[in-house]
Order: C-alpha cells, then structure tokens, then sequence
C-alpha cells in the first residue's frame, strides 16, 4: 500500500485540483471541489481527527 498522506497534503491536493477548473467557475467539478475545499478547510480538526482515523485502519490491516 502507498503511503497515506496526513490531512495538509491531502487539502493541498484537493486545493490544486480545484485550481485546475477555477476558469469555468460554473463548472459543477469546480464547484463540487470548490465547496469540498471550503468544507474541509473550515473543520480541519473534524477532517485530521478522520484522516488518522483511516491511517490506523490503514496499519491494523498490515
């Protein structure tokens, strides 16, 4: 299994891939990374809380 990214690089992906689309901001991928970027970033405890969560599933299965 690859490594598993803590929750920064994982946001910072999510960021970048938004940017990608930010042309057409009418564009429904832009606005479902959009608001997925928007929701992620302002429950960041919430989302590294899940992302160590699935890294230890991750481990346990190893």
């Amino acid at each position: 299994m690859a490594h598993f990214p803590d929750a920064e690089p994982l946001l910072a992906k999510l960021y970048a891939l938004r940017k990608d689309y930010q042309d057409d901001d009418e564009c429904d991928d832009y606005l479902a990374l959009h608001h997925a970027f928007l929701f992620i970033s302002y429950n960041m405890d919430a989302f590294k809380k899940y992302v160590a969560h699935e890294k230890q599933k991750i481990q346990g299965n190893n």
